[in-house]
């Protein structure tokens, strides 16, 4: 199954290796349109090779993604936590309640009224 693993991954680099060779044409990136330079005075543009802004824009989708996603469960992780400390509080109640009903009680009927005894 690892061997698997690795040869998917392999072949989903070295065809991002061939998309990348094959659009290695330069591109300009500018900030704003042309006909905003004169209310702002300065426009930023960057060459940068094609493949670069393709893989950017997928990087920054998967990033943004997660991100949305990981805000998205913030709900359910929050309940879950208070789900678990409540589960532990009624345990350690559950516990010292079957404690205080033992008391006084024979070992041998303890144990069979708390269910733990085994027969064979």
């Amino acid at each position: 199954m690892r061997f698997i693993t690795y040869l998917i991954l392999a072949l989903i680099a070295l065809a991002l290796v061939i998309i990348g060779f094959a659009n290695r044409a330069i591109v300009t990136l500018t900030l704003l349109p042309a006909e905003f330079v004169p209310f702002t005075k300065y426009n930023f543009s960057y060459e940068l090779p094609l493949y670069m802004v393709v893989f950017g824009g997928i990087a920054a989708g998967i990033l943004f993604g997660f991100f949305w996603e990981w805000m998205r469960e913030h709900k359910h992780r929050s309940e879950a936590t208070v789900n678990r400390r409540e589960r532990a509080l009624l345990a350690q109640e559950l516990e010292k309640i079957k404690a205080d009903r033992q008391k006084g009680k024979d070992e041998i009927l303890a144990l069979l009224d708390d269910g733990t005894a085994h027969t064979s």
